[in-house]
């Protein structure tokens, strides 16, 4: 191309996106190391700090410190107070970057990306191949990312928006029934509703057999080790108790053949029993998915999603950015009359499902 294909002013905003997503990939290193350090928490509620006296509180060397400081400054993270010469964090901004209970908290979502790029050579023989890549083949990172993204979303919204949101579920929830959680992870979801309903038995399943050892470490954790089971299982292997709730959180879209896996639930699923699918949030088409949160979703389905459903066999490969149509044709195909979006947040879509 020479000068004259080339619109001077849009070529200048674009390579300024493209620095701002760059920073963005270095300001998630500062986010996590504040995060680790505890320098995001020693600042919550603190007021305006000098370098030395932050360094001093979280135990850490002055000039390091001040260095992150100015980087988190001039990304907007901490205010900087020029007469003073020292450093503040809002509480909005503690909700995102202290408190590690609150909905919004960041920090361990950037070991998704960390991970992504350590398993770069596997995305691109993927991409080249056709090939899949198995969740459990990533770096560990992956794992503990994901969860803890999910983890308060679903603390914040589960129990208090989503079940109530199904006909009738949480009456059977508070009286008594099997719930199976697939796709559990590390179990966080399947013990939010194990705390909220005692009366209720509740077993998650999950083909990656570390992150069940996670699910079973953080029951222990939580007393409820004697009140839950987990075990290692593929969506379409789940014993068959006639579970009166089944749920899918976050993870359909991962699997080779969901089809196959709605099915099967269908097949274990107590006669007057209800599915929850929560699914990434995401319209129908295209041209309506192109925003920040889509981006997002998109890049992580390239290497994560899609390739672990195609390590799976791929008999069909939805992707994070599935959509209502598609997810209910998946369950009209499984056979499933009813089929409908009961709650959804700017992360997620929540339906409810029955024979």
């Amino acid at each position: 191309m020479t000068d004259r294909q080339l619109d001077p002013s849009k070529l200048e905003a674009f390579a300024m996106r493209a620095i701002t997503d760059l920073t963005a990939g270095y300001t998630g290193v500062m986010v996590s190391l504040g995060s680790k350090l505890g320098l995001y928490k020693a600042m919550a509620g603190a007021g305006p700090l000098s370098a030395g006296e932050l360094a001093a509180r979280a135990s850490c060397a002055e000039r390091y410190v001040r260095e992150w400081l100015n980087a988190q400054a001039a990304g907007g993270y901490v205010t900087y107070h020029a007469v003073s010469e020292t450093y503040e964090l809002s509480p909005e901004h503690a909700g995102v970057l202290a408190d590690e209970d609150s909905p919004y908290y960041i920090p361990h979502a950037w070991n998704v990306p960390a991970s992504m790029w350590f398993d770069e050579d596997k995305a691109l023989d993927a991409f080249r191949t056709g090939r899949g890549v198995a969740w459990g083949d990533h770096d560990p990172r992956l794992g503990c990312g994901v969860a803890a993204f999910y983890r308060n979303g679903y603390r914040a919204n589960l129990v208090s928006q989503w079940l109530p949101a199904l006909d009738g579920v949480v009456a059977q929830l508070e009286a008594g029934i099997d719930v199976a959680d697939i796709g559990c992870g590390h179990g966080h979801s399947t013990l939010l509703m194990a705390e909220a309903f005692p009366r209720s038995r509740f077993h998650g399943f999950d083909a990656h057999a570390p992150s069940i050892d996670e699910a079973w470490r953080h029951a222990a954790d939580a007393g409820l080790d004697r009140r839950v089971t987990f075990g290692v299982a593929r969506a379409v292997e789940v014993p068959d108790r006639r579970y009166g709730l089944i749920c899918f959180f976050d993870t359909l879209h991962d699997m080779g053949d969901p089809v196959g896996a709605a099915r099967h639930a269908a097949q274990v699923l107590a006669p007057g029993g209800t599915v929850m699918l929560v699914e990434p949030f995401a319209h129908d088409r295209v041209e309506d998915n192109l925003s920040p949160v889509a981006q997002l979703y998109y890049a992580a389905s390239s290497v994560i999603c899609c390739a672990h459903a195609i390590s799976e066999g791929g008999a069909l490969v939805l992707g994070a950015q599935a959509g209502e149509a598609r997810l209910a044709d998946v369950f009209r195909k499984a056979g499933f009359a009813h089929f409908r979006r009961a709650a959804e947040t700017p992360f997620n879509l929540i339906f409810e499902a029955r024979r």
